[in-house]
């Protein structure tokens, strides 16, 4: 048995196609602006290895770090202490197709703020529907 298998829920997985060129998406991931416009705001800048933090509202500051830049295709950082973003973007037709990843779930451990990942898991992947949503609208706009 492996650990993925036992300890680790499956990645909270969203695609969505977004009417612009993949171009335009990669400044909406890859930019504090353009991720601040409709994620959290920031101090990110796409540079692997850079360290950075999300306003995280209510839960205060997180700390990140770039882990991927690969422009204009994938972006990713690690959020926290356990948990990977990543953004892969796909060129379709003067459409992008963008899927975003968020990685590190284990069911038996806990996020920075005390909750379980198990409490967390289905909150944040729906959080993540709405945000996706409100990127595309965002880009599109």
């Amino acid at each position: 048995m492996s650990i993925n298998e036992n300890d680790c829920f499956a990645e909270v997985k969203k695609k969505i196609l977004i009417n612009a060129p993949i171009e335009k998406v990669w400044g909406y991931v890859a930019t504090s602006e353009g991720i601040g416009a409709w994620f959290m705001p920031n101090d990110m800048e796409p540079i692997e290895g850079k360290e950075f933090i999300l306003q995280a509202g209510p839960w205060g500051e997180s700390a990140c770090k770039v882990t991927e830049v690969n422009p204009p295709n994938r972006l990713s950082f690690e959020w926290g202490k356990e948990w990977l973003i990543t953004f892969e973007l796909d060129a379709k037709a003067g459409q992008t197709e963008l899927t975003l990843i968020h990685a590190g779930w284990n069911e038996e451990s806990q996020t920075e703020f005390g909750e379980l990942h198990t409490e967390v898991r289905s909150r944040m992947s729906v959080g993540w529907d709405g945000l996706v949503l409100k990127l595309k609208n965002v880009v599109e706009a």
